[in-house]
Formats: C-alpha cells, structure tokens, sequence
C-alpha cells in the first residue's frame, strides 16, 4: 500500500506542474482532463500527508520517551502517543477505502427511468412518489433535474417517467435505486382499509458521452408525431414528439416535452445512448460468477430491492436488512442513511475480494 501511495504522490507532483504549464494550458481539452486527473488525487494525497505527519510525530515521541524527562511531561507524551496510534490505525483505514478500485461513473450525471408495475393506477401513484423522492433529493444536494419524457395518468401517477440528475458525483450515490421498489399501503380507493401491495421498477444509467457508445445512423428509426396530454388531448398543433427506434436491439425512446423537435430528439437521443451503454455493461457483467457480485444487488431490474410500508410508518432495504422508521422523511428526499448504508456494504466487499485476490 505505502509503495502505491508513494507513487500517487510522485504523479501529483508532476500533474501539479504540468497544469501550471502554459504550452499544457494551450490544449484546453487536455489541460482540462489533466486537472480533473490532479482534483482526482488530490484527496489521496492529502490523506498520506496526514498519515506521514501522524507517523512522524509519533516517532519522535517514542524517541522522547528514550530520553530522561520530567514524569508530567512523559505522563503528557505518553497520552498523545495514544492519540497518535488511534489516529495512524484511522488513517490508514481510510486510505484503503480510498485506494479501492472507483466505478468509472461515479462523477456522471444520471438518466433515471420510473415505471409503474404490478397494481395498476396505484402503482402509477407510487411511481410519482418515487419521482418526488428523488426530486427532493437533488433539490437537498443542489443538482439539477430535467424531465425526458412523461407518460402520466388521469389521476397524478406516472405509467413511466424518464428524467436526469446533473451534480458532481450523482452516479456514484443514485446507482444504487435500480431494481424493483414494493409499496405497501391502503390505496385512496379502497373503501375497505385493505392493504394493497403494488410495485414500481426504477433504472438507473449514467449519461454517456458520442465516444462511450458509437450509434450508427442506419441502425435508427425516427418517428415524429404530435405531443398529447392526458387522455390524448393535444398539447401542440406540429408534429414535435420524437420517438426513436433502434432497429438492432429493439430499443425505443420517445420524448416529448420540448415544443422544438429538434430538442425533443436530442434528448432522446440521450436516453437512447445511456441505455445502450446500460445493457453493453450488463452483457458484459453477465458472465461473472454470483460469489463475486456485490450483495447491494447485481442492477437486475426484476429484483425487489426495498419496501415502503405505509401503516407501519417503515422503509425496509432487502438488500443490507436495514430498515428505518421514517416513510415520511425518508419519501420527502432524505434519503442518505440508507445510501450511505450502501455505499459502506459496497467498499467492505470490494476490500474483501482485494483481500482474497492478494491471498
């Protein structure tokens, strides 16, 4: 670890004068690549030198405690070498983590599809639910968002919504929201009290750039149609909804909420592209054995990942068995105890494959 370390900091020193270089400085795109590549190493960086300093001055107290002092001032040093060591242990756990293997996408935006699932119109209602959620969240963390493309019902819920997260890091804290989220709850129109269970899957995919996926013109098929609203009432007399077939897998994105077709395709075209990239990175992952894959779920949009049970006032995560009694705050975007929860889960298995792979 200290050998890696070492060479982490060697390159941020040579980064740190490339960037300070003006013939670099002339080539935007690579200056630009270069100082995300320093910002990137940066916190590493500035983490050994804490660990260094600890090491440091924890040595030169033990060397102290060799030499004849006063008993007050040894009883003094002797209490701060304690603190050293508990800071030394802190510091070097903390580099591991940060040592580990980072997704690639973690500092993307995100493109996230909502689909209302089994339970009809109050599946629908639970979608927009899940919508608001995670509107709040940005709104928490100050991204942004950008609806793609709405298919709402007569009564508020969504049969599928597609919008975008654009923040530092958005990725890297909403991957974990893809798979199927369960409601249990007493719908408004049941007159009976009876708790209904219904569902709504929710995907994922981080914005990708033209050179992550290469779309082929030929392979598309674009359709343009007019923009409805509910119960197909015309919002717009042109023809500026956009629907776009990718003819060899299938695929179909449609976008309508620009008055601008012109708009309309290019974020489709977005969604598009995320998806492809999506299930290029699925077909890739589907041949790894189930021992290796994280027990925070495997992305499969079929799997059920959490529970929002009304009544009893609870969210309950499936996949690290945490549950928490706070429905109310927790589907007003408060949402990071269970996040965080992930996140940790997910570097301890990525720590423990390091470990069997060094063994």
């Amino acid at each position: 670890m200290l050998e890696r370390l070492n060479f982490i900091e060697n390159k941020y020193e040579e980064l740190s004068v490339k960037i300070s270089d003006p013939t670099v400085m002339a080539d935007q795109k690579e200056w630009q690549r270069l100082c995300k590549e320093h910002a990137d190493l940066e916190v590493i960086v500035a983490k050994y030198r804490e660990y260094k300093k600890a090491k440091e001055d924890l040595e030169a107290d033990r060397e102290m405690l060799n030499e004849k002092i006063e008993k007050e001032l040894e009883e003094m040093v002797q209490e701060e070498i304690k603190e050293l060591q508990q800071d030394v242990v802190k510091y070097e756990d903390e580099l591991k983590i940060l040592l580990l293997p980072k997704d690639p996408n973690d500092s993307k935006n995100v493109f996230i599809e909502i689909r209302g699932g089994a339970g009809g119109e109050e599946a629908a209602l639970f979608a927009a639910n899940l919508f608001r959620m995670y509107t709040r969240y940005a709104e928490i963390r100050r991204w942004k968002v950008e609806v793609m493309s709405a298919n709402e019902t007569d009564i508020g819920g969504f049969k599928e919504v597609v919008f975008m997260i654009k923040g530092e890091g958005a990725y890297s804290r909403l991957k974990f929201e893809s798979g199927a989220h369960r409601v249990q709850r007493v719908p408004d129109t049941e007159s009976s009290g009876r708790v209904h269970t219904s569902t709504s899957t929710v995907a994922v995919m981080p914005e990708v750039e033209d050179v992550d996926v290469e779309i082929n013109a030929n392979d598309l098929r674009i359709d343009v149609f007019r923009a409805s609203g509910h119960g197909g009432q015309c919002v717009n007399t042109t023809d500026s909804a956009v629907r776009i077939t990718h003819l060899p897998t299938g695929l179909v994105v449609s976008c309508q909420d620009e008055k601008s077709q012109l708009k309309n395709k290019e974020k489709a075209m977005k969604v598009l592209r995320s998806r492809l990239y999506e299930k290029a990175q699925e077909e890739r992952s589907a041949g790894i054995a189930e021992d290796r894959r994280s027990k925070v779920g495997t992305g499969d949009r079929s799997e059920r990942i959490r529970t929002y049970n009304y009544p009893q006032g609870r969210v309950t995560d499936h996949r690290i068995g945490l549950t928490l009694y706070k429905l109310d705050s927790f589907l007003n975007g408060q949402i990071d105890e269970i996040i965080d929860a992930l996140i940790t889960e997910e570097q301890a298995e990525k720590m423990e494959a390091m470990g069997n792979e060094a063994v």
